[in-house]
């Protein structure tokens, strides 16, 4: 993380595309890591970054699912919008939460 940046909110989750993974909200952005398993130690290792978007190319948020609950966000990426769907275990607070630090981010 970089100098200034507080992690607010993280959780173990899946992302439809990009599979399983941490999400992590810190105060200026919204970051995916990959994470591998191994179930005869259950161990847990982490991977790759393969998302890292500041909070200000965030453009939408919203929760869906009935059943499987999803936390939903599409942001400005360099091929243009795209939309990343999370199953994490509580979408109400993630999007109140990702929303709150994105207008805290604007008023700096």
């Amino acid at each position: 993380m970089d100098k200034g940046e507080k992690r607010i909110k993280q959780e173990d989750c899946g992302e439809d595309k990009l599979g399983a993974g941490i999400l992590t909200l810190t105060n200026k952005r919204l970051a995916f890591d990959k994470t591998n398993a191994r179930i005869m130690d259950f161990s847990k290792h982490f991977g790759d970054t393969v998302l890292d978007i500041s909070l200000d190319k965030v453009t939408k948020t919203w929760k869906e699912g009935l059943f499987m609950k999803k936390v939903c966000f599409t942001a400005k990426i360099d091929e243009g919008e795209q939309t990343f769907k999370f199953g994490v275990f509580n979408t109400k607070s993630w999007v109140k939460i990702i929303e709150k630090t994105i207008s805290e981010n604007k008023n700096q």
